[in-house]
């Protein structure tokens, strides 16, 4: 809540913006930067493979499931507050409103968010981040970007990123950087060892750069458009991929 009293100015001035755009920016599959892109990927993979993902089966294999649950919980109910803020920025008040309910709820009577106990009542979660609130205000989303350590994203998400990194409630209390940076720690192993059953998908695919690509584009329309985005259109594809002139064929001179 320190966050959304921080923030409450920005939300004022930031929310008259709201619907000035026809249509939610697209997200596109662009490939402006590709050999960058590729480079990025063989580093977070090498780095994966030879720290990460053995610490998250590590991680998994010693942790019971009813502990990961919770830890799971509390990082969830932690960046909760960017859900909320979004949604109003988005101009999704009754939702923000029952976002902002159910973020309470989890805090107090769910023990910091140990505990779901909003969900129970009828209060979903939700996902939201300042990526979708820019691509809400008709953003594009330029081309794929691929970041180190981070993975998949775009001209668009990258930068918004900061934005989210403020609406984390740590960021407002006194706790020593070890906390902090162990809570990071704790969020990438954890976030890691959720995905270990997905390996064995990505060891089958032709190109798993391609497919990792075009995996995250269409969970990001997903969740751009709550579930149901729009088909896609010729404008879309010509959009993302513009055609090349072909060159001329020299003609022969006719005797």
């Amino acid at each position: 809540m320190f966050t959304l009293m921080r923030a409450a100015p920005l939300l004022l001035a930031t929310l008259a913006l709201v619907g000035c755009a026809s249509a939610p920016g697209r997200t596109t599959n662009t490939e402006r930067y590709e050999g960058f892109n590729r480079g990025v990927y063989k580093f977070n993979d090498t780095l994966d493979r030879a720290a990460l993902k053995p610490v998250a089966k590590g991680y998994r294999k010693v942790t019971p499931q009813f502990i990961r649950t919770g830890v799971g919980n509390v990082l969830s109910n932690l960046e909760y507050p960017g859900t909320f803020i979004n949604q109003f920025l988005q101009g999704k008040v009754v939702l923000g409103l029952k976002d902002t309910g159910r973020f309470l709820l989890n805090s107090t009577l769910g023990i910091a968010g140990i505990f779901d106990v909003a969900t129970p009542l009828g209060l979903e979660k939700n996902d939201e981040d300042f990526g979708q609130t820019m691509a809400v205000w008709g953003v594009p989303s330029g081309p794929f970007l691929n970041l180190p350590l981070l993975g998949p994203s775009s001209m668009r998400d990258a930068p918004s990123r900061a934005f989210d990194w403020f609406t984390n409630p740590l960021q407002y209390t006194d706790l020593p950087w070890e906390a902090e940076w162990s809570e990071r720690v704790i969020n990438v192993v954890h976030s890691r060892a959720e995905l270990l059953p997905l390996d064995e998908t990505l060891k089958r695919t032709y190109d798993p750069y391609v497919f990792i690509r075009d995996a995250w584009v269409q969970q990001r329309e997903f969740n751009i458009f709550d579930g149901n985005p729009p088909p896609e259109t010729l404008e879309d594809v010509i959009g993302e991929e513009p055609e090349e002139a072909e060159p001329e064929v020299p003609q022969t001179p006719k005797l």
